[in-house]
């Protein structure tokens, strides 16, 4: 996008609500507030799938949803225009950027929103340096993973936005602690609310799904899915599964884009994993995956809350995670799914090749994390949860 002002992206209508519906909304129509969300990318990421599935759920009777996202727009941003959400790309250009400042101290201005609500560190920054020019509204931050990449300057912006917030919202317990650790925040004024996700939309024809992405019956199919960048640390995935004798590896597939791309490409060539890994690339159906793999790796070095585990588990997909931030907040080790240490190849593969190996291992560790997150981690839980937080505020 070269534009140099906002562009606005025209929602997709909305059906009309039944005459029954529509008396009530026009009663309560006084009363809908507008929200606004603001975060750095909508390229597809967990912060950026958790927007999307919140903001197509909200309450329309009570709240008027806008997404302000500053680049890198994916077909995210497509599934909320459809479902009638307002968004508008701002563009930013470097690090600093004073005229784009002043259009989102503008956009904030005119929007005169009930609601500020920021899902990326960046975009707190620039929202919290023109919160000037929006006055009336209240500003709620978020805690979206434990950031143990952030330099002491990043943390004293932190403490400085956290500071002027109303609201600070965290989506697992180890982000919050870790933050308030690092700020001196009071844990206590920061709500911890889980990521919620919907449930898959339609059945998926499994040995077909399987059958397209090259996996050979009688032969176990590993998958992870996210972003190629450092945090999620796939360098240690292929070499856990260099660990695993060429005759007993499964099929491992990696589902995402991202500055890593070449990087892991050259690294399966060296490792010999050429017949045995596939880079798929970025993928809308990550969910189909999902529900055609035996089990999802996530060895990430920090997590938040990983939507991808939770997906993974809704799909009736075994998990074996890292045991880093929230990971352990889900994953009960040996009940609903594995971890593994951190950074260790080694069990990584040994927990790799038994849930390879062992089919009866793999469903009862599924259908003990799909009622986990039938009963736990439902958007609608997170909706109401997020919701209540704003009421308090506005």
């Amino acid at each position: 996008m070269r534009a140099e002002t906002p562009v606005p992206l025209s929602p997709l209508p909305r059906e009309s609500a039944p005459e029954s519906l529509a008396g009530a909304r026009e009663a309560t129509r006084v009363a809908v507030k507008k929200l606004l969300v603001v975060t750095d990318e909508m390229e597809v990421g967990g912060s950026q799938r958790q927007i999307t599935h919140f903001l197509k759920n909200l309450d329309r009777t009570r709240w008027q949803p806008t997404l302000i996202y500053f680049r890198k727009r994916s077909f995210l941003v497509d599934e909320l225009l459809a479902a009638g959400v307002e968004v508008i790309e701002l563009p930013k250009r470097g690090r600093i950027d004073a005229a784009f400042a002043w259009r989102l101290a503008r956009a904030l201005r005119s929007g005169r929103y009930d609601v500020v609500h920021c899902f990326s560190f960046t975009a707190e920054l620039w929202v919290r340096a023109v919160l000037w020019a929006a006055r009336d509204s209240a500003f709620v931050a978020s805690v979206r993973g434990l950031c143990l990449d952030y330099s002491p300057t990043q943390w004293r912006f932190k403490r400085w936005i956290l500071g002027r917030a109303d609201a600070v919202v965290s989506n697992a317990r180890a982000g919050a602690q870790e933050t308030a650790r690092r700020t001196g925040f009071p844990l206590e004024r920061i709500e911890v609310i889980p990521n919620g996700i919907e449930p898959l939309a339609q059945p998926v024809d499994r040995d077909a799904l399987r059958g397209q992405l090259g996996a050979t019956p009688g032969r176990s199919l590993g998958l992870f899915v996210g972003r190629l960048v450092v945090e999620k640390n796939l360098p240690l995935l292929l070499d856990a599964l260099a660990r695993i004798a060429p005759g007993r590896r499964p099929l491992f597939l990696l589902a995402g884009g991202g500055p890593l791309e070449a990087d892991l490409r050259a690294r399966s060539t060296a490792l010999g994993l050429d017949d045995d890994l596939r880079l798929l690339g970025e993928r809308s159906d990550s969910r189909r995956l999902m529900a055609a793999a035996d089990f999802l790796v996530l060895p990430s070095r920090e997590e938040g809350l990983s939507n991808v585990l939770l997906e993974a588990m809704d799909a009736g997909c075994a998990t074996l995670a890292s045991d880093v931030g929230g990971n352990p907040e889900i994953v009960d080790d040996g009940r609903t799914g594995l971890l593994f240490r951190s950074g260790d190849a080694a069990q990584l593969a040994e927990r790799m090749q038994s849930l390879s190996s062992d089919a009866t291992l793999r469903a009862r560790l599924a259908a003990a994390a799909s009622e986990q997150v039938r009963t736990q981690y439902r958007i609608e839980t997170l909706v109401r949860r997020t919701e209540a937080v704003y009421a308090k505020i506005c």
